[in-house]
């Protein structure tokens, strides 16, 4: 149960995936510092294998199960980062994977996930039907689930962000998350030994935002172009968390992600996709008070993005120089 998850579970994840993943670099970034007034790094986890965070929880859950589970296949679901994750990451395991994605999808995700060898199911409408047509296939095929975000051993392993991030910037005072289903942001909570943890949301997609409000899980209908924080829910072990420890939630506007997105492209020069711009676009639009001299981490979570859509937000808005 999230109750009884600590940091020495972040721990033993890390040693559970140790040398299979990249350690992802930390960057500083003057112009943000400017803008904030306090030192602030981007942890560029953009970089990592299948271009986000999402296999150091697929491969710690990976690691947990039997032959005889693995024998079976397994299953996940996802609108693409944890479908391109687990594709990759069973590929390692010699694991047959098939994973539930939606109409509206994006293709380059979908293409993706297929390359790496998985089977995709595109029956469902969106991502709320795609959570019933899960249950569907799991009881059809009795494949284990390797969940994107609401599984004890995923959110160890998404933690591991937060240990390299303690180890990389000792004196982090603020680390700064972009949220979907709460995995990441409640992982580097576990880990993070104090510091204070900012969730950002959009405010198009805030499932985690309305789950710390209500004290539970509940569902909401994803609308952000931020495909990567489309979470039909939160997951209870992730509210769970982020109660008991304290993190703090924001929300940032559909043109903020698109100023965060920009911004990190032409100074930064990390080509991200918008879920991956979130924490940045956060601290843009002054919505995470820091203190001076305060450092600040902000996490730049994923860099899968079509190109068209790419093109779209940084071709767009010349006139206002938002970098």
């Amino acid at each position: 149960m999230a109750a009884e998850l600590s940091r020495d579970d972040v721990v033993a994840a890390r040693d559970a995936i140790a040398g299979r993943l990249h350690r992802t670099p930390v960057f500083s970034s003057a112009t943000l510092g400017e803008r904030t007034g306090a030192p602030v790094q981007l942890k560029a986890e953009l970089f990592q294998r299948t271009g986000s965070f999402k296999p150091r929880g697929v491969l710690t859950k990976l690691a947990s199960l039997s032959p005889e589970e693995k024998s079976r296949g397994v299953i996940g679901i996802s609108a693409g980062n944890h479908a391109q994750a687990l594709a990759y990451c069973a590929a390692l395991e010699d694991v047959d994977a098939l994973i539930v994605m939606w109409h509206g999808a994006s293709s380059l995700k979908i293409e993706a996930t297929r390359a790496y060898g998985a089977t995709v199911d595109l029956e469902a409408d969106g991502p709320a039907g795609a959570f019933d047509r899960l249950e569907q296939l799991m009881a059809e095929t009795g494949r284990p689930l390797v969940h994107p975000f609401d599984d004890p051993l995923t959110i160890a392993g998404q933690g591991t962000v937060g240990l390299e991030v303690l180890e990389d910037v000792p004196d982090a005072g603020v680390i700064v998350v972009p949220v979907g289903g709460g995995g990441l942001v409640s992982g580097i909570a576990l880990a993070a030994e104090g510091r204070r943890i900012v969730a950002v949301e959009p405010e198009l997609s805030d499932a985690l935002h309305r789950g710390l409000e209500a004290g539970r899980s509940v569902p909401v209908q994803p609308r952000s172009m931020a495909d990567g924080l489309s979470a039909p829910f939160a997951g209870e072990h992730c509210v769970e968390i982020c109660r008991r420890l304290g993190v703090e939630s924001v929300l940032v506007s559909e043109d903020e992600l698109a100023d965060g997105m920009r911004f990190l492209y032409r100074r930064a020069k990390l080509a991200c996709e918008p879920a991956g711009a979130a924490a940045v676009a956060a601290l843009l639009a002054a919505k995470v008070a820091v203190e001076p001299r305060e450092t600040v981490v902000a996490v730049v979570s994923g860099g899968n993005v079509a190109a068209e859509i790419a093109s779209a937000i940084l071709s767009s808005n010349e006139g206002r120089d938002s970098s």
